[in-house]
């Protein structure tokens, strides 16, 4: 009876270890794929060889990608329609930069006040600027960095699909 008892309990605790490496495994196949459809480009390295950057498009139709501001890695949302990059205040914080004069900018949410600055290096791949302009945005939420056109601006852009390619 006891011996009859020992063996449905480690057969449940197989049936359920069993269970627990199945969903653990349609975890990581799962996660994986989110990655690959909300981040494309999470791989993307910074190489120093200005060599060109071939962007994929995410899920939400945005381009987003690794990259570094004076050395530190962020992750940038590349927008044309922005004037300059805007980094979040939290992060410029943990950046140590330096908010110089105050400015408005217009968004879509309105008008806001933001705080020039300028970035000792900015880099996207193999493709890397020295002395660029940007703004901190104090309301601006979490980590992700805009990359707008004063770092923009010197590349050639060339979008075909779902690809986006940057060169010098």
């Amino acid at each position: 009876m006891q011996q009859d008892s020992s063996r449905r309990f480690i057969a449940r605790l197989f049936t359920h270890l069993t269970w627990i490496i199945i969903l653990g495994l349609f975890y990581l196949f799962f996660q994986d794929k989110w990655l690959q459809q909300n981040d494309p480009n999470h791989g993307l390295m910074n190489i120093n060889n200005n060599a060109p950057v071939v962007l994929q498009r995410n899920r939400q139709g945005h381009y987003v990608a690794p990259g570094r501001i004076n050395d530190h890695p962020v992750r940038f949302l590349l927008d044309t329609g922005a004037t300059n990059i805007s980094i979040p205040g939290t992060l410029a914080d943990s950046l140590k930069l330096t908010p110089g004069r105050a400015a408005y900018a217009n968004t879509a949410n309105g008008t806001i006040k933001v705080y020039a600055t300028q970035l000792d290096s900015v880099a996207l791949g193999g493709l890397s600027l020295k002395q660029v302009s940007a703004h901190i945005n104090p309301h601006m939420q979490g980590e992700t960095v805009l990359l707008g056109m004063s770092f923009l601006q010197h590349l050639e852009l060339i979008q075909k699909g779902d690809t986006l390619t940057l060169k010098y």
